[in-house]
Parts: structure tokens; sequence; C-alpha cells
């Protein structure tokens, strides 16, 4: 699948802005030897776990969850609204098969922020603190780290299986910032629709039998015994190998863990419900991913910022997969009996323009936007807030980014009032003045 670039690309500035390591991910190995350094264990129990599904660009509210109708033509755009499964809520035509499965999600149409910038609302929405300015005053600027990240800290190991996951990449705010890079997501890239599919680092390579493994594994613990006997070798935390070697090990030996990455093993039935192709296998994957344990899954999409055009994009391939992606992943949960302990999120940094550009686009409007929430108690088929009637602003139960954090914090069972420290010793509020979207705690 090809990568897609905002309007503003990935530059050098958001690197510098946001952190090298909250916008790139960690292999394996790196995850183990930093999660070792910084002594983080694993936590125990079943919480619920996290599948965001984020549209990097900022996705139309118009186009999707929340149509206007009886807007001029020049707001309310092309398509038809289709009813859900709920009598008297419609939703935009593009997102049909989502209208069919409204009786098990909410959507919230009111949560707005104020800042235009892909940089500033991904950061926004992706840790629940607005990007700090003056950029680049060293110790007194300090970004926050995502809720992924955050739920990796507060988690620890799940079952040998690292408790944030992203593919096929990250987003570039999706990083730990001053939690350190032991909380940055692991990476699985590749398409999941191929037939060539594997993880790596954690598949085993197809000439290599577990029981091959394990003898190689048996040999090379007794070669490190034999040479720490010769030179006596004091062992420092920091650089004990083994222990990385083992958790390796475990995970790439561990029947779970396997089973959880061959997504060839699902029904093909299955397979084919969420769509055929990279996204919706992905998704499915996400699935996989929490059921073994993994306490949060992002799941990046890039495309959304359609600034030209959004009528054939709504119309194309973009938004039939979504919506028959995302409608089968809360089906699929709700079947399995998974949804009561997974929340599901589909969102991107903000809403579009109400009113349609020369260009046949809308450009990026922080003041309006729709959340799709599900799963985690958050009751099915609710409409949470309101636009005006020509979706300008959020205009009923209006929320902030803070809000919605705190919410999601709340749901997975963390405290969003907790104060951290960052790297120069300062405490930083996790959530500053967030208040629960109580329509989700019903």
């Amino acid at each position: 699948m090809a990568t897609h670039r905002n309007c503003d690309g990935l530059l050098r500035r958001d690197f510098i802005q946001l952190g090298l390591r909250g916008a790139l991910g960690y292999g394996l190995c790196d995850l183990l030897r930093l999660k070792a350094l910084a002594g983080e264990g694993a936590a125990g129990g079943r919480p619920t776990n996290c599948i965001m599904i984020w549209l990097d660009g900022g996705p139309s509210h118009f186009e999707t969850f929340d149509p206007k109708p009886d807007a001029p033509a020049d707001i309310r755009g092309t398509f038809a609204t289709v009813p859900t499964s709920v009598p008297g809520v419609h939703f935009s035509e593009p997102v049909s098969k989502l209208a069919g499965v409204f009786d098990k999600f909410t959507v919230v149409r009111s949560i707005c922020h104020k800042d235009p910038n892909h940089g500033g609302g991904n950061h926004y929405m992706m840790t629940g603190a607005p990007t700090p300015v003056p950029v680049g005053c060293g110790a007194h600027v300090t970004f926050h780290p995502s809720m992924g990240s955050m739920v990796s800290y507060q988690r620890g190991v799940q079952g040998g299986l690292p408790a944030y996951m992203a593919m096929p990449g990250n987003t570039r705010s999706g990083g730990p910032n001053f939690l350190g890079g032991q909380h940055a997501p692991f990476i699985v890239s590749g398409g999941p629709n191929a037939d060539s599919f594997r993880v790596n680092d954690v598949v085993l390579p197809g000439d290599i039998a577990a029981g091959r493994i394990k003898s190689r594994r048996d040999l090379r613990a007794a070669l490190d015994n034999m040479k720490r006997f010769q030179d006596k070798v004091v062992e420092d935390p920091a650089m004990e190998f083994d222990r990385f070697y083992e958790q390796g090990f475990d995970l790439v030996a561990s029947t779970k863990a396997q089973e959880a990455f061959d997504i060839h093993r699902e029904d093909p039935k299955v397979r084919e419900r969420y769509g055929r192709n990279d996204m919706g296998q992905r998704f499915l994957l996400a699935r996989r991913l929490v059921e073994v344990g993994v306490s949060w899954v992002t799941v990046n999409w890039g495309g959304w910022d359609n600034h030209g055009g959004i009528a054939d994009v709504y119309k194309g391939e973009q938004l039939k997969t979504l919506d028959q992606g995302v409608s089968a992943l809360i089906a699929d949960l709700a079947e399995r009996g998974l949804l009561d302990t997974t929340l599901v999120l589909l969102l991107g940094e903000f809403g579009r323009t109400p009113k349609i550009n020369p260009g046949g686009g809308r450009d990026h409007w922080p003041h309006a936007m729709s959340v799709l929430m599900a799963g985690a108690g958050i009751p099915g088929g609710q409409i949470v807030g309101a636009t005006d009637a020509k979706g300008y602003y959020a205009s009923e139960n209006v929320y902030r980014p803070e809000d919605f954090a705190a919410s999601i914090y709340t749901k997975l069972g963390i405290d969003p009032q907790q104060t951290l420290l960052s790297t120069a010793g300062r405490p930083v509020r996790l959530v500053n003045d967030g208040r629960l979207i109580k329509e989700l705690f019903v």
C-alpha cells in the first residue's frame, strides 16, 4: 500500500517538534533492551484493551457520521443519507455498512479544538494535550506521551507480547516522548493480505523448526556458561543480554504469539468478511492481537487530507474498504464476546471545512469532528453532542481532546489525573483538567 502524506508532508520540523522517538517505532530487540533498562515489569490480569484506527489527515464528518442534508449544496456535498440500525438516525451514504451496525457503537459529534495543523492536531488527539509552544525551548517544553505509550508504561509486557503495537507504521505523535523509547510501539509492517506476509523478528524462518532452535538455544547457553566460568564475569543488568535473548525466544517460541501473528490461520470466510486488502486484514490482525492480550493496537491509515476531489475519494475504494473493515471488526468482536473488553476508536486529527472549496475538497477544520467509539461498556446506538445546522461548530455537549483522553484512560483503568516526571524532572499532569464524557459511562 502506498505511503500517504498530508498536505504539509512529514518534514524535518516534525521530528524536531515531536521527537524522533515519537515518530519512529522500535524493533523487538530494542524494545526488550529498553524495557529492561527501565525496570518495567509485566502487569497481571485481563484489562480492557484498545484498537485505535487513526485516519491520518483528518476525515470529513459530513461524508461520514454527521451529514447535513438540509444545508446548501456547497455544504452538504453530493451524497445522500442512509438510515442506521437505530430508528431516526442517519449517516452519510459512504458508511452504509457501519450504519447497519450502529446499534453496537457511539458517535461523538462534538469533540473539537482550535489547532488546524496536522502536527498539532495529531498531538492533541493522540495525547490529550495541546502541542506546547513555543517550540525549541529545551527543558521548558514538554511533549506528552501518546495514549498507547502511556498504556505500555502502566502495564508493561503482556504475556511475552509488547503492550503497544502499531501497523503499518507509527503516527507522528504516537510515541512515548519523555516516557522513553521502551514504550514506543512495536511496528508490524508489511501487507497482511499477501500470502508471503510474516512479522519481522517474531516468526521462525521457514527452514528452522522449533526443535532445532531449542537445540541452538541449549548450545548457546552451554557456551555462555563456560565463558562466564572462565572469565568470572560480574553481571551488569544493563548488559545482561541473556534476558533479552530469553524474552525474544519466548515470544518466537510461544504458540499463542505465533497463532496471533499468523493471519493465514484465520477462517477464509472471516478474512473475506473484513475485506481481502491490506487495511481490512490489518483490522483483522488487530482483533487477533487484542484477543491474546496486546493492550493497545494502532492501525495508522493515511490519505484522508482531501483538499480536492473529496466526492471521488469518498465514493471510491478507500471508503468501501473502511466501511467494510471497521463494521466487520465491531461485529466480529461482539460475536466473539470480546467487545466488552475491547475499546475501538476511529478518528483523525480534526474534521473538514463545511464549505466545499473550488477544487471540490474540504480543508482543515478543528472546530467540529466525529469520533466513533465502541466497546468497553460504551452504549450502542448513541449519538453524543451535535454540530450546528451547517456543521461549522460543535454546539451541544461540547468536549475537548482532554475530555476524550480522560475518558479513554478511565475506560482502560488508568488514572488520568496522575502526575508524571519529565526527563528534566518536572512534574507533568497526564491529562490537564479533563472531564469524563458522561454519556460513555451510563
